[in-house]
């Protein structure tokens, strides 16, 4: 009995992936057959601490992907990257934009719906956002990643995953003291674990790089409080929900990516297996 089970489900393994390679094939043809169409998109949160490495392995994702990197925070700063999708939609001054100044002005913190459709509207109408996204700084609550989760739905949308990159806090401490940013992008190095290919310049515009001055020790301790405090639970709502992956962040650079990859891969791999059902019951 067990052989015939076994040869069952090996031809129907086999007629999905023939069933996969021909709507690849005719969704090739219906872009001008160019032959370069991917399905790749990447749908994924990004979490971890100030110093963990999300503004190294960020920029690695999107240009994999080709997909779009939003920075989120309910109340930017002068200290954050310009590259904040609050920050953007303020300057572009979006209705939602316009809205959220107004509060940002009176010291106030934007609120969730608000957030939630910024996003939306980066996902609708920035181009970057066609090959997916990586959300890093949001969502911080169970109530944000439960909004989050509604919006997607609506577009037959869900995350695929949620990666947080997990360090001690001794070794955070020896990572941010010596941070660079640009401010421009994001772009973060460090003086001796990461360093810039010349001293104090960006590598990709050659632009100066700055220590922000939030980066000591008792401002990083305070940071890190607040953050373990307000991610513990979104942590384990996507543990439930069974999308979370947790990579060791105090390995090298290079070794964290293969590591990121070998999430991707995984993911792909699985995909193949539960394409053809997705598309019959409308889920992505």
């Amino acid at each position: 009995m067990s052989s015939l089970v076994e040869e069952a489900v090996k031809k129907l393994t086999n007629t999905v992936e023939t069933l996969e390679s021909r709507i690849k094939s005719l969704e090739d043809r219906a872009a001008g057959g160019s032959g370069k169409l991917t399905t790749d998109e990447v749908r994924m949160i990004l979490i971890g601490p100030p110093g963990a490495g999300k503004g190294t392995q960020a920029p690695k994702i999107k240009q994999k992907f080709n997909c779009c990197h939003l920075i989120i925070s309910n109340r930017p700063s002068h200290s954050q990257a310009t590259g904040d999708m609050l920050r953007s939609q303020v300057a572009k001054k979006t209705p939602l934009g316009r809205e959220a100044k107004k509060i940002m002005d009176q010291g106030g913190l934007v609120s969730d719906d608000i957030v939630i459709g910024m996003i939306k509207e980066e996902l609708d109408n920035n181009k970057e956002c066609k090959g997916g996204f990586i959300l890093d700084g949001f969502p911080r609550t169970v109530p944000q990643a439960e909004g989050l989760d509604a919006m997607l739905k609506a577009r037959n949308q869900t995350l695929q995953h949620a990666v947080e990159l997990q360090i001690d806090d001794s070794l955070l401490v020896a990572r941010i003291t010596g941070r660079l940013v640009h401010p421009a992008s994001g772009r973060s190095y460090h003086s001796t674990f990461n360093p810039p290919k010349e001293y104090m310049k960006d590598d990709i515009t050659g632009e100066p790089l700055i220590q922000r001055s939030d980066d000591n020790a008792d401002a990083l301790k305070k940071r890190l409080a607040t953050y373990h405090a307000q991610t513990a639970p979104v942590v384990g709502y996507y543990k439930a929900n069974g999308i979370w992956k947790g990579l060791d962040a105090s390995q090298q650079p290079g070794q964290v990516w293969k590591n990121m990859l070998d999430i991707f891969d995984e993911q792909r791999k699985g995909g193949h297996a539960s394409g053809i059902l997705s598309r019959i019951t409308g889920k992505n």
